[in-house]
């Protein structure tokens, strides 16, 4: 079906089902129960598991596939932002010319920086997108004010002199009329599980992302790229010039990054030059790697653990943990709370950083690894079936 095979087919399929059912396994505690602070099932997260997915699925194609790391897709991450807003300000508040523009422009960004990049390997090259990506950082935040308007950011105004729908008054992105933010909710054992559009969008646009990286997994084109990986030189002794095929990646990869900012600016019609900081690019590096670098799901699985973190351990401040700590004495409580706020609150990052190294020490394959290793032992337990043919 659809140029795979029946194992990647069910693959797929599995994927489709638990990115259909986010709503229902991201609400798994009931509200008003004392774990309802760990539910995760509403449209803003949801839809940012699904965007930043995108943008490690992209990222995986060249770091997974070729092996080149780059630090600067950020910079992708928020051209494609400013393309969508510019988009939206100009023309249609209708999403998809707004999508199409951030997909064009990150790919023809991401040329340019691949072409100068791609001269080096290893750590230069690394060192190449850093500084492309914070050189973008800066043009944005100081030099091209008058195209993405510095620190204050690219946004919306009722002035603005779309083409096709100036006489719409309404200020937010939509899907041919449909609002984005539109949300339907159903309550089933006092489970509050929310439907919301955007997310779906996003959803859907995430798994098409995701049956293109199947194919080019699949392709001659990603044996070429895993080639790479394995021994430039001896790819070259061959005949084969390797850089056609990396920048081939590279622009791919930025074209990812261009399409998840499009879809930040599709949830959130705002640019600003934040979402081109190296933070930013370092922060996907740690999603494929933590998910699993080279592998088809493992980016997506670490973008779903980090935002997810990102957003319940930060909303747990000091008074969530009195309240789970008020059965200690008085004195020993404050100093439980003070431990877990370094872990907590503002301090969620130390959490992230200590669940990273553990992952790099102890499971160097990322959380896909992890799972194969508990599915084997799984198996393992599991009773030898007797064997009745008689021996030969």
């Amino acid at each position: 079906m659809l140029g795979l095979n029946k194992r990647d087919t069910s693959f797929l399929i599995i994927v489709i089902l638990l990115t259909m059912f986010t709503p229902f396994l991201m609400q798994p505690f009931s509200e008003g129960s004392a774990m309802a602070q760990f539910n995760g099932g509403y449209p803003d997260l949801m839809a940012k598991v699904a965007i930043f997915g995108i943008f490690a699925m992209g990222f995986n194609i060249l770091f997974g596939l070729t092996g080149y790391l780059s630090f600067g897709h950020a910079a992708f991450l928020g051209v494609g932002s400013y393309s969508a807003v510019w988009m939206f300000k100009l023309l249609t508040l209708n999403v998809f010319p707004a999508i199409i523009l951030s997909v064009i422009v990150a790919g023809l960004f991401s040329l340019l920086i691949g072409y100068i990049s791609l001269r080096r390997s290893g750590i230069y090259f690394s060192i190449l997108t850093l500084a492309m990506a914070e050189m973008s950082y800066r043009l944005a935040y100081s030099v091209f004010t008058p195209l993405t308007n510095g620190e204050t950011g690219l946004q919306l105004r009722p002035g603005d002199p779309r083409i096709l729908d100036a006489a719409d008054a309404s200020r937010y992105p939509n899907l041919f009329g449909l609002e984005l933010s539109t949300s339907y909710k159903l309550e089933v054992l006092n489970h509050v599980f929310t439907f919301n559009v955007g997310f779906y969008f996003c959803a859907v646009i995430a798994i098409i992302a995701f049956y293109l990286t199947l194919r080019i997994f699949r392709s001659p084109f990603g044996m070429m790229l895993r080639a790479v990986k394995s021994n430039q030189n001896r790819m070259s002794f061959t005949g084969l010039n390797p850089r056609p095929y990396t920048l081939a990646a590279f622009v791919i990869s930025g074209m990812y990054a261009g399409l998840a900012g499009g879809l930040l600016a599709v949830m959130d019609p705002l640019a600003g030059a934040e979402r081109m900081q190296w933070t930013v690019g370092g922060e996907v590096v740690i999603m494929t790697i933590l998910g699993g670098a080279g592998t088809l799901l493992g980016p997506v699985l670490g973008a779903g653990a980090i935002k997810y973190l990102e957003n319940i351990f930060s909303k747990i401040n000091e008074t969530v943990l009195h309240s789970w700590f008020s059965f200690m004495p008085d004195g020993m409580e404050d100093v439980v709370v003070s431990f877990f706020a370094f872990f907590t609150g503002k301090g969620w990052a130390l959490t992230l950083g200590l669940m990273f190294m553990l992952v790099v020490t102890f499971l160097p394959g990322g959380l896909v690894e992890g799972g194969q290793r508990i599915w084997n032992k799984i198996r393992r337990k599991k009773p030898d079936t007797p064997n009745n043919n008689p021996a030969e």
